[in-house]
């Protein structure tokens, strides 16, 4: 399980007439119930999820004889054979499920012979009678990321004249073509297109394609010379599942692939809900820095208002989803397929959902119908497959047109764009790409991307365009994560209640010779851009939280300024004790979702001098989590940082942890620090 910052949905739609009903209880063996399993018809597109008292409904059931399972995360999956289902009559059916865990005490050994298909080696050769093949394209058709559609082979998402195919040490630009003169010694080579700096990453198994932005860390900035720290808010979290991903593969994720603001913010903190008339709560927390003992910790809180389900408003959502042939794995158009029936299967009859897909070409797979028409949207959802090429700037005026067509006023209009970011037809460059997503945002409508799939992930290309769309970026790495997504978050992640959002801290001259914002590095503002209503900033969902860390290095001897116009540097320093005292000074300005013009808050922080060990336990674990950030980015400021310290500090500070996400975190560090000494060194 894994914790969630809000668990709140959109109603489930029930049914009063048509079909049974089949409903009841998921629990743990000791009788405690199990929130957020996933409980369905096998067989089907049916399927519910259970409530926080591990409660769950599935209405309009044909009436029939169905196999129904209970899965969730941590529990061994129980199924019930032959459940018989009668028209307008309900079934109870409880389920109790027992843990499933490997103690670190037991030794398990696996045996196996070699496979005859290395799916990881993609930039390896072997000859073709090593294969369990008869001839070259075939061979071609069976390495990992090859997907042979018609008359085309996809070489990890890009197509033949972009990467390479070899027959015995000679370059062919007609892989289909040149099977007829390969004998069964010929040696195949497939070498996937380059990455961003030109060079085919063969030597890093499960990147290949993949392509991330490279962001110089945040350096320390003299208070004197810079008094304001300015930077967008950034609700993201896709780096977080992506570094999960790499490390259960048993690799260390690039240090470009890893954004400590996006790790800090994957886990919920206890922050206060905000006074009745406002939207936002600001908290601070000032405390000890753990890898540089002389520092202190500045942790910086926002809190966005919650909403009841009754009170979210209709939405009319475009799912605009990938299915070109890159899209032919397991974890990526598969995965999609039983992602968005989580979100589906939340939808009311106020709800709208349409279905953009792209290929070589975009089309209107589903008109937008509402929320009660479940088993329509799924069904068109479970037809979707994969082939061709990416054509997604088209898919992405259609979509938007879909959108605009639907508008609700006051409502939730969205678009949510799924796909591994392979663009490759039509308008490709990211610059084309955001222009475009800049120019439909002002319709009102917001954008959600969903990164999924390996080898080929374009991540930088996808956080581009929810960045500059007004909306935000996860990766889905499996199921689990479109659970925190779609369900236990979904308000926050598909619900904005204020966009361009931005804040902004001054430090005091008398307390704080220098700092660091840890993370944010693409989303840095100039201190002009604070109060520029123009500037475009980042959006918060409803009940959304946000965390932010300033590393800070404390005035040793008084070493007043002299710059004029702000709080804490004037001519002659203040002699009111009280505002001496004060380190920070946090502003926020947002404006409201249909908004032109910006609101402000503003609060005043002093360092009540407490020492690490002696803060909260969030607070102790957000630093753990960036601890372990800087870790894997090899920050050249992470001090005294080591995996150990973060093992010990996030166990300590772990909390009731009701979702699992912070033992899951404490697991990926485990695993990180038991990686080859060879893989280890890179960082």
């Amino acid at each position: 399980m894994r914790n969630a910052i809000l668990a709140l949905g959109l109603c489930i739609a029930v049914a009063t007439s048509g079909g049974g009903t089949i409903r009841g209880k998921v629990l743990k063996a000791d009788g405690t119930p199990i929130a957020y399993a996933n409980v369905i018809l096998v067989g089907t597109t049916m399927g519910a999820m259970t409530l926080a008292d591990g409660s769950y409904t599935i209405t309009s059931v044909p009436a029939g004889t169905y196999r129904v399972r209970a899965m969730m995360m941590g529990f061994k999956a129980l199924e019930r054979d032959s459940i018989t289902v009668t028209e307008d009559l309900a079934v109870n059916l409880d389920f109790r499920m027992e843990v499933t865990v490997v103690m670190k005490t037991q030794e398990i050994v696996v045996g196996a012979q070699r496979a005859l298909i290395e799916v990881k080696e993609t930039c390896t050769s072997a000859p073709l009678q090593a294969m369990p093949v008869d001839d070259a394209l075939e061979k071609v058709g069976l390495k990992s990321g090859i997907v042979k559609s018609g008359d085309q082979v996809h070489v990890q998402g890009g197509r033949v004249d972009q990467g390479q195919v070899q027959m015995d040490g000679v370059p062919v630009t007609d892989a289909l073509g040149a099977s007829d003169l390969c004998t069964q010694a010929c040696r195949v080579v497939v070498v996937p297109p380059a990455d961003a700096l030109g060079a085919s990453r063969c030597a890093a198994p499960g990147v290949d394609r993949e392509q991330y932005e490279s962001i110089p860390e945040n350096e320390f900035l003299g208070v004197v010379d810079n008094p304001l720290s300015t930077f967008s808010i950034d609700v993201d979290r896709a780096s977080y599942a992506n570094m999960r991903r790499f490390i259960r593969h048993g690799l260390v994720p690039p240090s470009s692939a890893v954004r400590i603001e996006e790790f800090i913010n994957y886990f919920s903190y206890d922050l206060p809900e905000p006074e009745q008339k406002e939207p936002f709560s600001i908290t601070t927390e000032i405390m000890g820095c753990p890898w540089t003992p002389e520092h202190r910790l500045v942790r910086v809180g926002l809190r966005g208002k919650s909403m009841e389900a009754h009170e979210l408003p209709p939405s009319n959502l475009v799912f605009l989803i990938d299915v070109s042939g890159s899209m032919d794995d397991e974890n990526k158009l598969s995965l999609l397929r039983e992602a968005f029936p989580l979100l589906v299967r939340q939808l009311r009859k106020q709800d709208r959902v349409a279905i953009v897909v792209y290929a070589g070409a975009s089309g209107l797979a589903l008109d937008s119908t509402t929320g009660n028409h479940k088993r329509e949207i799924l069904s068109v959802l479970e037809s979707l497959r994969a082939g061709g090429s990416t054509a997604g700037g088209e898919g992405i005026v259609l979509a938007y047109k879909t959108a605009r067509e639907h508008f609700i006023k006051g409502g939730n209009n969205r678009v949510i764009l799924a796909t591994d970011g392979d663009f490759n037809v039509g308008v490709t460059s990211d610059g084309e790409l955001v222009k475009l997503i800049e120019k439909e945002r002002e319709s009102g409508i917001f954008l959600t991307v969903l990164g999924v799939g390996e080898g080929n992930l374009q991540d930088a290309k996808m956080e581009k365009l929810a960045d500059h769309g007004n909306g935000n970026y996860a990766y889905l790495d499996d199921l689990f994560e479109a659970q925190k997504v779609f369900v236990r978050e979904m308000s926050g992640t598909l619900v904005t209640i204020a966009k361009d959002v931005k804040v902004q801290v001054e430090f005091n001259p008398v307390r704080v010779a220098s700092y660091r914002l840890i993370g944010y590095e693409n989303r840095m503002l100039k201190k002009e851009d604070f109060e520029d209503d123009r500037k475009d900033a980042g959006e918060m969902g409803a009940g959304h939280a946000v965390t932010a860390l300033y590393e800070i290095e404390p005035v040793t001897k008084a070493d007043h300024a002299t710059a004029t116009n702000l709080r804490y540097i004037e001519t002659r320093v203040r002699d009111d004790a009280r505002q001496r005292a004060e380190t920070v000074t946090i502003r926020l300005r947002y404006k409201e979702p249909d908004g032109k013009t910006s609101l402000q808050v503003e609060r005043v922080f002093a360092d009540a001098g407490i020492s690490f060990a002696a803060a909260s336990a969030d607070a102790r674990f957000a630093g753990a989590v960036a601890e372990f950030g800087m870790i894997l980015r090899g920050s050249s400021l992470r001090g005294k940082a080591s995996i150990d310290h973060v093992i010990e500090t996030a166990s300590n500070a772990r909390g009731p942890d009701v979702n699992g996400y912070r033992s899951e975190f404490l697991e990926l560090a485990e695993e990180y620090k038991n990686l080859s000494p060879q893989i280890s060194k890179e960082r």
